[in-house]
């Protein structure tokens, strides 16, 4: 099965959906289609430039897809239980066994609380996933109420991953309007997401850079 079959999947569909209002209830920023296909599509990015296999690359995918599901349970561990949630849906689908284990290993380690990069699919769901930080992620529309998590990804003007040719570095690059959030807003709830960043990029052979309005910080 395909990543493209995933997303047409109409069970999987309304998991998302929900899940998302779930977190919008809590007033959490934008965990919907946008995002979850960015994830999907950045970490395919990341193997499939680094010269893994077709497969491989559409199992980043995948997982990129599912990571949130768990957030309809209950956003604390929503790792763990939407490593379970996907287990089921994909033993469900037909999925190979090893093929189950490689996504769900990789959605139940992508929180910075409890994950570790434990393999290469693990790892670019990890920088694909912390490295989504955007303006349109935010749906408070009164700036004056904006908290700090409002306030970071709505300063964010402009965000790039990439890896450079050599396959020797990978950049986050942001341009952030300081007028609206600072860089140690940035940093006093993206720290441990850095810092989980860089392992993932060691664990595929890479070093993690972070750039905010051209000055390299990490």
């Amino acid at each position: 099965m395909t990543f493209e079959e995933i997303k047409s999947n109409e069970a999987i569909r309304t998991y998302i959906t929900h899940a998302d209002e779930s977190l919008c209830a809590l007033g959490y920023t934008e965990h919907s289609f946008a995002h979850v296909t960015h994830v999907a599509e950045m970490a395919g990015y990341i193997l499939e430039t680094l010269g893994y296999d077709a497969r491989t690359v559409e199992l980043t995918k995948i997982a990129g897809y599912l990571h949130d599901i768990g957030n309809l349970v209950n956003r604390v561990d929503h790792s763990q239980s939407g490593a379970v949630m996907a287990f089921r849906i994909l033993d469900h689908l037909g999925f190979p066994p090893a093929e189950i284990a490689i996504i769900t290993t990789a959605i139940g380690n992508h929180d910075e609380g409890t994950g570790v990069p434990v393999g290469p699919v693990a790892a670019a769901l990890i920088l694909a996933d912390k490295s989504d930080v955007r303006r349109s992620r935010v749906r408070n529309v009164d700036i004056s109420t904006f908290d700090i998590h409002d306030r970071v990804n709505y300063s964010v003007l402009r965000s790039e991953l990439k890896i450079n040719e050599a396959h020797t570095l990978i950049k986050l690059k942001l341009t952030v309007d300081t007028h609206i959030g600072s860089v140690m807003d940035y940093f006093e709830i993206f720290l441990d997401r850095m810092i989980l960043c860089r392992k993932a990029a060691e664990k595929l052979g890479l070093q993690f850079k972070l750039m905010i309005n051209e000055q390299q910080l990490i």
